[in-house]
């Protein structure tokens, strides 16, 4: 396994078919506020077989995990429409199966056992036209397991037709855009006119007419019936499970606008007396009427809609933009012809053909041809990479110059593109703690505001003249209403979220979720393990220093040649370091190990012997002349190899786990952070201390085994520190575990990646600063969110009560409300989005 299928390929969590339960992403329409999100939460817990459900109103998904044998995707859907709410993202594969070979009895077992698969929805068989329609969920569900299934009940699949999965989803969120956007169009258009008659009316003669009210009705009432039917129906909805949210404060508002206009235009003697009556040429009797407020709140209402579905659209994009990389089509070598096939008919064992320029389609190994594979989509590094036959592809990569052929190893949803897509849903669909004061203030916020406005509309009947009583109850009753909804407090935590996890995983670093993203801002100590994390963690040729008049390429072919036939790390290491160099290796004539001292060879009629000190006393060798040279090596944590050649030193080889070039950079920028920087390994001290002294680490914690690590993190997090696990290897999983961060270089062994909460796929240390930074920078964001949210609704709420009119004699007007609602939640959008331009602090980006 090559370190990027470790990084991105493996290593990435994955969804176990033993488990006792499965897990599935709904996509949901209609939700507007924090309480839509709670009624579908309460709606699919309350389903027969759900364990956990949780539902991002961002990204406008449920996650939901269930008990297959008591519950089934079907169930799910209908829990959430039972809440008043729609699913979007279902695809449709069809099967033409050969009727020959089709076994005997009916159907429906084969449906029964169709739909027991992941996301699959429903399923039905049309014996007459031998066709099989399968309905999943698209990302959730696979068509090829549909097909693998039929195939293994006997049946002969002669076509399929998977449709469009990746745009099933996108295609009902756009019909649900167009929809919004037609009806925001028709409000505009007709509630325009009412607005102007409403304000200019008693300034405009010819405005001031007897049929102007029964104008504003007709075109008030498309508007409030057609425009704004979804609020209505989302009231009664939220009527009919005993609930409220922003749909029902929209509905009471405009309607209770609505109906007192309509009733004031018909019986006017009801709201009006000689004080306030006003005559027209005829001297008939007229009452004030609102259809404008009715209207022109809707239409506004409409409009911050479409913004925020833009808005979240834009948020959304990393998302997008990972899925869109892979290519549509590859170019397949089936039985010695080349073909175009689409992606989703690539399977395992294909052998596909990449051309210069090209995007790899699938993950797969070099079979022939060499070139230069730009995968930094994947990684974050900028640099190409060779590949040669054996080595491993990626999708999505972008091939360079050359031209090769690979198999296919992996396709779908197990490629390393999906796998770091999904670990990323996961994420944004996730939530942060945070986020559970937003919740609990959500649950009972219309409730409140209901009251409130209640007592509004009271106080004013109450208190106001009795002459304009009734109007200024009702004007301050609908601000109230409007002014109140909460789809800011309900946007502000996901939001954030959503963007945050995706602009991490453009820069290379997978976090596993909210709550990961929320806690890696308050790490106070950032421990680094050494191997690996620190160092590359794999011995290099560093110093080769001849002795006695033995040329140093004469000193290298030598060494390099006798240790070719060791498998220790360190004579690999020197051996790859020679050929490296251009020195012609030969075989030894001769070879024996010496176990804990070195080597012993012959080559060219020479011996030749390698290894320690004790070695070359044991031998006789005089190697006083290395003394000097060894101590430096040895302090700067190098390891020295002795080299004799017939008994007589000729030289010192030094063989060290180099630092990588990043990491100095990358602790230089943990420290600016105002972290505290430890290095623990299982090394000896003085090697551990001379890395440290390298890159900068000032406390060092060395010779500590794998059980050692935990009781240090432990020791650490008791005297009160945040801790941040930064490791790459089995040992470190522990320590990655028990740390209040688990940091996992990816280039790393699963199990460390497993362990982790924060993965980081480039291998680079100075991913560990930008996670931290951007985890500082969204919990800021989160933060001013919820303050705005908050303060808006603390101030909006007792202004449109009317708490200035005494000071000033002036009352919200119910537009004015609905205009600032809208705003409210697009503001909190547009400043979520900043973080898509977010940059790590000074330096090289992970």
């Amino acid at each position: 396994m090559t370190a990027l299928d470790q990084r991105v390929g493996s290593a990435l969590p994955r969804s176990l078919s033993d488990s006792e339960t499965a897990r599935i992403d709904l996509p949901i329409t209609g939700m507007t506020c924090a309480a839509c999100v709670n009624r579908v939460e309460q709606s699919l817990r309350a389903a027969p077989g759900v364990t956990k459900a949780g539902v991002n109103l961002a990204t406008a998904r449920a996650t939901v995990e269930y008990q297959p044998q008591s519950a089934t995707v079907r169930d799910l859907i209908h829990a959430v429409e039972l809440a008043g709410y729609g699913t979007a993202g279902i695809a449709r594969a069809t099967f033409v199966v050969d009727d020959s070979a089709r076994p005997s009895g009916s159907a429906s077992p084969i449906e029964k056992q169709l739909e027991r698969l992941p996301g699959v929805v429903s399923s039905s068989f049309n014996l007459a036209a031998s066709r099989i329609d399968v309905d999943y969920v698209a990302g959730s569900g696979d068509p090829r397991q549909a097909r693998k299934l039929l195939e293994d009940l006997g049946y002969s699949v002669l076509e399929t037709n998977q449709g469009d999965p990746e745009g099933a989803e996108s295609s009902a969120r756009e019909a649900e855009y167009r929809s919004l956007r037609r009806k925001f169009w028709i409000a505009a258009a007709l509630s325009l006119p009412v607005l102007v008659m409403a304000m200019t009316h008693g300034r405009v003669s010819w405005l001031n007419f007897r049929g102007a009210a029964w104008l504003q009705l007709v075109l008030t009432t498309p508007v409030v019936f057609y425009c704004g039917r979804q609020f209505y129906r989302g009231a009664w909805a939220g009527l009919r499970h005993r609930s409220a949210d922003m749909n029902t404060l929209i509905a009471l508002g405009t309607g209770t606008a609505y109906l007192y206009s309509v009733v004031a235009m018909i019986a006017p003697s009801w709201f009006v007396d000689g004080a306030i009556t006003e005559h027209n040429a005829s001297e008939a009797v007229m009452a004030p009427v609102y259809f404008e407020a009715a209207a022109v709140i809707i239409a506004l209402i409409l409009l911050g809609r479409l913004l925020e579905a833009r808005a979240k659209g834009k948020a959304s994009a990393a998302i997008r933009k990972l899925i869109g990389l892979q290519p549509r089509t590859a170019r397949v070598i089936r039985n010695g012809t080349e073909s175009e096939v689409e992606i989703a008919d690539v399977v395992p064992g294909d052998v596909i053909v990449i051309r210069p320029g090209e995007r790899i389609p699938v993950d797969g190994r070099v079979l022939d041809g060499t070139s230069a594979i730009d995968e930094s989509m994947l990684t974050g590094e900028s640099l190409p990479v060779v590949k040669v036959a054996g080595a491993d592809v990626f999708g999505a990569t972008i091939n360079g110059t050359g031209t090769f052929r690979f198999e296919a190893t992996r396709v779908g949803r197990d490629t390393a593109l999906a796998q770091i897509v999904r670990l990323v849903q996961e994420a944004q669909g996730s939530k942060a703690p945070i986020a559970r004061l937003a919740d609990m203030i959500s649950g009972i916020f219309t409730p409140v505001v209901l009251c409130i406005a209640i007592a509004t509309f009271a106080a004013w009947f109450v208190l106001a003249p009795n002459d304009v009583r009734l109007n200024m109850a009702v004007l301050s009753f609908v601000s109230v209403l409007i002014i109140a909804c909460p789809c800011a407090l309900g946007l502000a935590t996901p939001a954030a979220i959503m963007v945050g996890t995706g602009r991490g995983a453009e820069l290379g670093v997978l976090i596993r979720g909210g709550d990961v993203l929320e806690r890696a801002g308050s790490v106070t100590t950032v421990v680094l393990d050494k191997t690996g994390t620190v160092t590359r963690g794999v011995p290099e040729l560093t110093e080769v220093v001849a002795l006695n008049g033995i040329p140093e390429s004469e000193l290298l072919r030598v060494v390099g040649s006798a240790e070719r036939r060791s498998e220790h790390p360190l004579a690999e290491a020197i051996a790859r370091g020679a050929a490296r160099r251009g020195i012609q290796l030969t075989d030894p004539a001769s070879f024996r190990a010496i176990p804990g001292l070195g080597v012993e060879t012959s080559i060219d009629g020479r011996t030749i012997l390698l290894g320690n000190q004790t070695l070359m006393s044991e031998r006789g060798v005089d190697v006083s002349d290395a003394a000097g040279t060894m101590d430096e090596l040895s302090s700067r944590g190098r390891t020295a190899v002795l080299a004799a050649i017939d008994g007589r030193l000729a030289g010192v080889i030094a063989v060290a786990d180099e630092v990588k070039p990043s990491s100095k950079e990358a602790i230089a920028r943990l420290r600016a952070l105002g972290l505290e920087i430890v290095l623990l390994t299982g090394d000896n001290r003085r090697t551990a201390q001379a890395v440290a002294n390298e890159v900068g680490i000032r406390r060092v914690l060395s010779e500590v085994l794998p059980a050692g690590k935990v009781e240090e993190i432990r020791r650490l997090e008791q005297s009160g520190e945040r801790v941040a696990m930064v490791g790459d290897g089995i040992n470190d999983a522990p320590a990655l575990a028990q740390a209040h961060i688990g940091v996992a270089i990816g280039t790393g062994a699963d199990v460390a990646i497993e362990a982790s909460d924060i993965t980081l796929i480039g291998g680079d240390l100075s991913g560990v600063a930008s996670a931290i930074s951007l985890s500082r920078a969204t919990m800021r964001t989160v933060k001013q969110n919820l303050f705005w949210a908050f303060f808006y609704n603390v101030v909006g709420i007792p202004v449109a009560a009317g708490i200035l009119y005494p000071l000033t004699g002036w009352l919200l007007s119910p537009v004015i409300a609905s205009a600032a609602m809208s705003l409210s939640s697009v503001s909190v959008l547009t400043n979520s989005l900043r973080l898509r331009a977010f940059v790590p602090p000074a330096g090289r980006l992970a």
